[in-house]
């Protein structure tokens, strides 16, 4: 299995590798065309494809990633998609920006497509070809997909290592549509609260019902009470719901979704990049947690504003309640061994079931409708820690995986 990768002409690291099967030879060549702190960045690849599997080759495509010369002022933003599977959506994206670029001055926007395995990369790119969007938008793209984090990793860490980093980072979405101001909402509140580190837009669904995206830290009891979803219940737990009603008014919040997610440059810094062990899901809980272990709290900015249509590249959605993968379950479980330690991870495993169980059982006693997933009890039960055990691991990739029998 053997595939070529090739960079443009944009400043910054510039990569050509010639992927082999792992039990093979890799040539690696690295080309600078702009200053970076680290020279060369295929360490990471290499031992990152090692730590995940020794059979799939790993390939990275960068077209390009945004970077300042010397002569230009600081990026002020550099906005990051990751497209996997959405292609059409992606550039529906960038349409939305195209009209708002200009909002903030010095913003740039980054997108990696994430290993579809299509024609995809090619798609965005004639998009921003043909829309006139070179002058603020760049293409990176690796095979196979790295999940979300992964994905934004890429684009991440070599602007962070650049000479002149980017002020801020917004991730978003690429099934977004980015409404009037939200970028300027954003930064305006970053630039007048110094010691804020995260902050998240309100958002809305295509029909433009409210989309929550203001929570709280799960807990046990959250774990409990979301699964019963009885009235009653979720009344007398009122104060452990994990996403409440959207707050009227700019407030501290524990975390926000990572579809309009804000972070200033000190917060990588700090922390790091999002953790890979993740792959996707629970990877901005995640962040947002550790980012306030050190003093950088999340705030809600309900005068930015985006439409998310929500689970297009997994396909997980509340009207598609489809099983959900191994890699949701087990990202669940890595947020809590890795930040309560293995007793809070049974508790919660605990809340979780219980309440779902109690669920199930008044599904079958009334007729009510069920909502929820198939198979999620027993698969709540298979990847609890008291079947799995409480070892802290990573979340299996499944591109570089094979799959697990249900």
């Amino acid at each position: 299995m053997k595939g070529t990768i090739f960079a443009g002409t944009f400043a910054g690291i510039v990569l050509k590798r010639n992927c082999q099967a792992a039990d093979g030879p890799a040539d690696v060549k690295v080309r600078l065309t702009g200053r970076l702190t680290e020279v060369n960045k295929t360490r990471y690849w290499r031992a990152r494809h090692s730590a995940l599997g020794n059979n799939i080759p790993l390939c990275i495509e960068v077209l390009g990633i945004p970077k300042l010369s010397k002569h230009q002022k600081q990026m002020k933003l550099l906005v990051v998609i990751v497209n996997y599977r959405v292609a059409d959506l992606t550039i529906d994206c960038l349409r939305s920006i195209a009209a708002e670029i200009n909002s903030v001055p010095d913003t740039r926007v980054a997108v990696c497509e994430n290993g579809t395995g299509d024609d995809s990369a090619g798609r965005i790119q004639k998009a921003i070809t043909d829309n006139d969007w070179t002058s603020w938008c760049e293409l990176t793209a690796v095979s196979p997909n790295l999940g979300f984090t992964g994905g934004n990793n890429v684009i991440l860490r070599p602007a962070l290592q650049s000479a002149d980093p980017p002020q801020y980072f917004l991730l978003l979405n690429a099934d977004t549509i980015v409404r009037p101001n939200a970028f300027r909402a954003l930064v305006d509140f970053m630039d007048a609260h110094p010691k804020v580190g995260i902050a998240g837009s309100a958002q809305e669904f295509p029909d433009g019902k409210t989309h929550r995206s203001a929570f709280r830290f799960p807990t046990p009891l959250s774990e409990f009470e979301g699964n019963l979803k009885l009235g009653l219940m979720s009344r007398v737990l009122a104060n452990w719901v994990t996403a409440p009603p959207n707050p009227d008014q700019t407030c501290e919040i524990d975390w926000t979704s990572g579809a309009s997610m804000i972070i200033r440059q000190e917060v990588l810094h700090d922390i790091g990049v999002l953790d890979e062990g993740y792959y996707t899901h629970y990877e901005d809980v995640d962040f947002c947690f550790n980012a306030r272990k050190v003093g950088w709290p999340t705030w809600y900015v309900p005068a930015s504003l985006i439409m998310h249509i929500a689970g297009q590249s997994t396909g997980i959605t509340v009207k598609n309640p489809k099983r959900h993968p191994p890699y949701f379950f087990e990202a669940r479980r890595r947020y809590f061994l890795k930040n309560h330690g293995p007793a809070y991870a049974a508790m919660a495993d605990v809340g979780f079931i219980i309440g779902l169980a109690l669920w199930r059982l008044r599904v079958a006693l009334t007729g009510k409708e069920d909502s929820t997933a198939p198979f999620l009890l027993r698969d709540s039960i298979r990847h609890s820690v008291f079947v799995t055990g409480f070892k802290l691991r990573d979340v299996q990739n499944p591109a570089l995986s094979p799959p697990v029998a249900s």
